[in-house]
């Protein structure tokens, strides 16, 4: 029997939904979701593996116009740069849209190269489903899709038909990781992620874009672990929003975060978390090094 193995970009404009897709294919939660924009901040490699070979997922923050600060560039070149190392590119759009960020994330899948399926994301939120052929009509005129494959990634429409499609393009190969593994990422890296992720769903449009977070300790303590957390911010005031009134909104964060952490490690977890300014960090190309903003 034929084994196939490779890398999958998955990539698009910002909050199309390339996380929640990563999340069904997998069956399981590895990358943070939100309804903001911008929620993924650094490629995630996700494992699957299947009867006749291994998909091997990558999820990439969106390609975005809104290029002003350091944070920004970082994001766009991270995408840009997972795809030149790819057997196969998901390019997730939504049904029925096709926006100038959507025309920015195509010219660079047309750019790399790799063969490339267009994954239409959303049609279950379709009011009008006789929209959707002359969308996909269009679609396939603006490039040679090797498919084009409607999906719901919320509700798992169509991912099956998804998956053979992605393993029947995959070169023959050996598997690359082991059956049971999910990913190449520490736990350290998905507690900071869990953290962020309430940040990002429980603060307004802005304040989650001028924050981050910074595991500083993470020991395994015999059956449980200690993990302690740093959220840094920009400004005095941002501090004492996520702090809250008398710590209440920090708490509660903290709490939802660490039972996250709980169901993704499978063991209890102790979670200390305090709220520091550094300076405009997001403008700052040095400050994003040292809070492990770096292409891997």
């Amino acid at each position: 029997m034929t084994n196939r193995c490779g890398y999958i970009a998955i990539v698009g404009r910002p909050n199309v939904g390339k996380s929640t897709l990563l999340n069904r294919l997998l069956g399981q939660k590895l990358a943070i979701t939100s309804h903001k924009a911008q929620t993924t901040r650094h490629s995630i490699l996700g494992v699957k593996t299947v009867d006749g070979g291994q998909m091997l997922f990558v999820d990439t923050p969106g390609i975005h116009a809104r290029g002003g600060s350091a944070l920004n560039r970082y994001l766009n070149r991270t995408a840009r740069a997972t795809l030149a190392d790819v057997d196969l590119v998901l390019l997730l759009l939504e049904a029925p849209r096709f926006t100038s960020e959507d025309e920015l994330a195509l010219k660079a899948v047309i750019a790399a190269g790799r063969p490339t399926i267009a994954v239409v994301n959303k049609i279950d939120l379709m009011r009008d489903k006789t929209a959707l052929l002359p969308y996909l009509g269009a679609l396939g005129r603006r490039h040679a899709f090797a498919d084009i494959v409607p999906v719901s990634a919320r509700r798992g429409d169509q991912l099956e038909r998804l998956e053979q499609l992605i393993l029947a393009q995959l070169p023959e190969a050996d598997n690359l990781f082991p059956d049971d593994q999910l990913t190449d990422r520490s736990e350290r890296f998905f507690a900071a992620e869990l953290l962020r992720e309430q940040l990002t769903r429980r603060y307004g449009e802005e304040l989650p874009y001028q924050t981050t977070v910074e595991i500083e300790r993470f020991e395994d303590q015999g059956g449980r672990y200690l993990i302690h957390a740093l959220i840094w911010v920009e400004r005095p005031g941002q501090k004492a929003i996520i702090i809250g009134h008398r710590g209440e909104a920090l708490k509660a964060a903290a709490t939802q975060a660490r039972h996250a952490m709980q169901a993704l490690f499978d063991r209890p977890v102790h979670l200390e978390v305090w709220v520091k300014v550094k300076d405009s960090w997001s403008s700052d190309e040095a400050a994003l090094a040292s809070l492990g903003y770096s292409e891997r």
